[in-house]
């Protein structure tokens, strides 16, 4: 069923915030009722059936983002801010490149899945945790659960990198493998946590997981103020939706982009559509960026983002390229479509004070896609 649009809201002249609990919603459902002539049953049905779960589905708020930072302190690094005046001169913009690819296993997720994990309860952690991922996320969540001593096992499909399968095997993870198409991952994981009881853990559409990326952009804020624009990568829209969390309280002047290939482009369509848009089995040099949003994610997308900027493979590799030559760090295709689209959009950025988080730095360098080595 597609979620609840900003279109439906027009046409059934509502305003549903995500906060409102069943009743509420009932309630002004009936209200309206005299005004749905235009609607058939198994439209309003749809309707009403998404709005029931909006109301159910958990949005973190700003003091959940102030909690995940002082539970995962311990447990990640603090990254540092680079900037590179070669690459200010390219763009014609003064860059600060906030390096999570210097975070715990390489990755920005180890803050979600710490705060999820050091979330649980003693009773809720007895039979481990679960999720699905490409590689990040499954590298940290295990990591996570062996700094608890709990159990990880993830599903992951069959063609993600050999070298994120054996960062999940050394970090105490199981692995379990899958097609690669988003069905079969969640499909996976479903039977996963049925079998074992496990707490899943899902990548991006997780309250906890939410709050826990929105730190990424907390750190940032407080050592780079008066920032015009923040642009991230996006894939679910995990850390974008964090990104938007965190400086729409803060910093609700600065614009924030998402940044997107133009092979995996369903964000874009999305945001274009005014509804999800899911697209299975894309291909991308960026393989952490091929999965689709989820209306938790899509809450924050479709209301905070500016515009979502797309690149294509040869520009995601040339900006990766640029960065490890330049910056003197090695970054993940993932992490390169951030400056790919600021690279491509100069004009749209230029002069600007602009924040850029470089995702990950996770990259089997021998058998990168166009490596030059």
């Amino acid at each position: 069923m597609r979620p609840l649009t900003r279109s439906d809201a027009t046409c059934l002249d509502l305003d549903i915030p995500s906060y409102m609990n069943t009743d509420d919603i009932y309630g002004v459902l009936k209200s309206r009722l005299s005004r749905l002539s235009e609607y058939n049953r198994a439209t309003f049905a749809a309707v009403l059936v998404q709005a029931i779960e909006v109301c159910r589905m958990k949005i973190p708020d700003f003091d959940e983002v102030l909690a995940a930072q002082a539970r995962i302190e311990p447990y990640i690094h603090h990254t540092p801010v680079l900037t590179s005046s070669y690459l200010n001169d390219r763009c014609g913009a003064e860059l600060f490149f906030k390096c999570e690819n210097l975070q715990k296993v390489g990755a920005f997720k180890a803050r979600g899945a710490c705060n999820a994990v050091f979330g649980l309860s003693a009773a809720a952690a007895v039979n481990g945790v679960a999720t699905h991922s490409s590689g990040n996320h499954a590298a940290a969540l295990s990591y996570a659960a062996a700094r608890r001593g709990i159990e990880a096992s993830v599903v992951m499909p069959s063609t993600a990198a050999a070298a994120k399968k054996a960062a999940v095997q050394s970090y105490g993870g199981k692995v379990i493998e899958c097609e690669p198409t988003q069905a079969a991952r969640e499909t996976g994981l479903s039977r996963l946590v049925a079998a074992t009881g496990a707490d899943a853990v899902h990548p991006y559409d997780d309250d906890r997981v939410i709050a826990g990326q929105a730190t990424c952009a907390l750190e940032l804020h407080r050592e780079i103020d008066e920032l015009d624009a923040v642009v991230a990568p996006i894939g679910g829209g995990g850390l974008i939706s964090g990104t938007c969390l965190t400086l729409a309280t803060l910093a609700p002047a600065t614009r924030i982009y998402a940044a997107e290939p133009a092979n995996a482009d369903d964000a874009y369509r999305s945001l274009k559509a005014g509804e999800i848009v899911e697209r299975d089995a894309q291909q991308s040099v960026a393989d952490g960026l091929k999965t689709n949003l989820k209306p938790r994610t899509w809450h924050f997308v479709s209301n905070y983002v500016e515009a979502i900027l797309l690149a294509s493979e040869t520009e995601i590799l040339d900006a990766m390229y640029l960065t490890w030559e330049r910056m003197k760090i090695i970054i993940e295709p993932s992490s390169a479509v951030a400056l790919a689209v600021i690279l491509k959009h100069r004009d749209r950025f230029r002069g600007q004070r602009v924040g850029v988080i470089i995702t990950g730095g996770n990259v089997d360098i021998k058998h990168c896609p166009g490596c030059k080595t």
